[in-house]
C-alpha cells in the first residue's frame, strides 16, 4: 500500500508522535502524518467521556487496510479542553453533533468523493447515532458504534432514582451528580498495571465528575433512540459478551465492559434504522480497539470485514 504525506496549511505537529492536528471551531481534528495515497474509505473516529484520541494502534490498523483515518477530541475534551472548563460537558447530543458536522466538512474537502465511515465510542457512539438520524452528512457511508452508551451501568435502584434526580436538579445543571471515579481508565493506564499510554489530564484515571447537564442530555438522547431512529446508512455495533462491576475487586474486569450496559445495546441497536449488524467481542473491554489482545484482534478483523461491505 502506497502511502503520501498529507499536506495541509491548517495542520501543525500533534502531541502523538507521526500525526498532526488542525483546529476545528470549538473540537480538534487529528490525522497521521502519513495517509494512503488512494485511501478506499476514510474513517473519523469520536470519542466517549474522559476520553481523547491516543488510539495509535487502532489507526495503524485502518491504514494497513487502506483506509484513512481521522479522530476528533471534541469540544471541552483532550486537545480542545480551554481553561475553566468543565471537561466533556453538554446541554444536548446535537452539541457533539455540530462537532462531528465540522471533523466531515473538513475531511469531505481534503478526500473528496471518498466514503467516510464514523467510528463512535461509547457516548460518541450515542450522539453520533443522534446526529447519523438528524443531520447525515453526504459523504457519510456507515456508522460503527463502539460499545455505544445506550444504557450506563447502574444498579436498579440508582436506575430507578435517575429521573427524580434529574426533574429536581434542571435548574442547576452545574450540579454534580456522580463523584469521578474511575476503577476501567486506572486499570488501563500503565501506572495502573495496563498496557496503555495516555495523558492523564485528558483521560483521568481518577475520573471526571459527572454535572446534571451531561447526564440529562445522555437520558434525553437514550429516550429518542428508545423511540426508534431512522439511519439510513449501514450500522455496526459491537459490544462485550460480559458486563461487570468497576471494581478493583472484580478479578474479571480486564474482559468485561464495566461501564455501560450491554444489554441495553443488544436491546436498542435494531432501532438505530434498517441496516444494523451486531457483533459480540468475548473478553472485550468497554472500548474494544484498547481490549487485550485475542479480543481486540477479533474486533478490528470484524470492523475491517464490515467496512469491506460497505465500501466495497
Amino acid at each position: 500500500m502506497q502511502v503520501v504525506e498529507s499536506s495541509h496549511s491548517d495542520y501543525a505537529p500533534d502531541v502523538l508522535p507521526g500525526f498532526e492536528a488542525r483546529s476545528l471551531r470549538a473540537a480538534t481534528l487529528v490525522r497521521p502524518t502519513h495517509q494512503p495515497s488512494a485511501p478506499r474509505a476514510a474513517l473519523l473516529h469520536v470519542h466517549g467521556y474522559n476520553d481523547y484520541f491516543f488510539h495509535v494502534e487502532f489507526a495503524r490498523a485502518m491504514l494497513a487496510t487502506g483506509i484513512a483515518f481521522y479522530a476528533e477530541d471534541l469540544a471541552r475534551a483532550g486537545r480542545s479542553l480551554r481553561p475553566g472548563e468543565h471537561p466533556h460537558d453538554m446541554l444536548d447530543a446535537a452539541e457533539q453533533g455540530a462537532d462531528i458536522t465540522d471533523a466531515m466538512d473538513a475531511i469531505a474537502a481534503e478526500l473528496p468523493g471518498v466514503p467516510v465511515i464514523v467510528h463512535g465510542h461509547s457516548t460518541g457512539g450515542l450522539t453520533a447515532s443522534v446526529w447519523a438520524h438528524d443531520s447525515p452528512h453526504p459523504a457519510l457511508a456507515g456508522l460503527a458504534l463502539n460499545s455505544p452508551l445506550f444504557g450506563l451501568a447502574m444498579r436498579p435502584h440508582q436506575r430507578a432514582a435517575l429521573p427524580i434526580v434529574l426533574a429536581a436538579l434542571r435548574r442547576h445543571p452545574e450540579r454534580v451528580v456522580v463523584p469521578g471515579r474511575s476503577p476501567y481508565a486506572e486499570r488501563l493506564h500503565v501506572s495502573g498495571g495496563g498496557s496503555w499510554e495516555f495523558n492523564t489530564e485528558w483521560k483521568r484515571p481518577a475520573g471526571v465528575d459527572t454535572r446534571a447537564s451531561w447526564l440529562g442530555a445522555v437520558q434525553r438522547a437514550i429516550a429518542r433512540l428508545s423511540r426508534g431512529l431512522d439511519i439510513r446508512v449501514p450500522v455496526f455495533v459491537a459490544r462485550s459478551a460480559q458486563a461487570g462491576r468497576d471494581s478493583h475487586a472484580n478479578g474479571q474486569a480486564g474482559r468485561q465492559d464495566t461501564v455501560v450496559d450491554v444489554a441495553a445495546i443488544a436491546r436498542l441497536a435494531p432501532r438505530l434504522g434498517s441496516q444494523v449488524t451486531s457483533v459480540v467481542i468475548e473478553g472485550g473491554l468497554h472500548d474494544l480497539v484498547l481490549s487485550e489482545p485475542d479480543a481486540r484482534a477479533d474486533y478490528l478483523d470484524r470492523l475491517t470485514a464490515w467496512i469491506d461491505t460497505v465500501c466495497a
